[in-house]
């Protein structure tokens, strides 16, 4: 392995954690429910709040294990680009703003554009679209 094999390995396992962390705490925390009717306190129908879960699990899973890498941040950006718009773009810019700032999910989308530009690296479960 290269180096540059190591820094996609722990770039793609790194945001794939959060997102599974993300998932974990809107899923086994906020519940469900919970999340469905923050949605819909956001305006947008609660259902959403499910997918987002689905989302964060599969994409999560995806880039860890390096299956369809680049697929899954590709699929994740509208995921992140939501929370910017939905949550925490009033806030402004610093993330330690009152309600959070978008500073933080603009990272996000940084770092899924990286992985979907630089791929897997090595080792990958399933490096195609990789």
């Amino acid at each position: 392995m290269t180096a540059f094999d190591y820094a996609a390995l722990l770039l793609r396992v790194s945001v794939g954690g959060l997102f599974l962390a993300h998932a974990y705490l809107k899923y086994a925390i906020f519940t469900p429910k919970g999340t469905t009717d923050y949605f819909q306190s956001l305006g947008v129908p609660g259902y959403f709040g499910l997918i987002a879960i689905a989302a964060e699990t599969a994409g999560g899973l995806g880039l860890i294990f390096g299956v369809a890498t680049r697929l899954a941040a590709i699929l994740l950006i509208p995921l992140m680009l939501g929370t910017v718009v939905l949550v925490h773009g009033k806030n402004g810019f610093w993330f330690t703003n009152a309600g959070g700032g978008w500073e933080y999910p603009a990272l996000w989308i940084v770092c899924l554009i990286v992985i979907a530009l630089i791929g897997s690296g090595q080792p990958a479960l399933w490096p195609i679209w990789g």
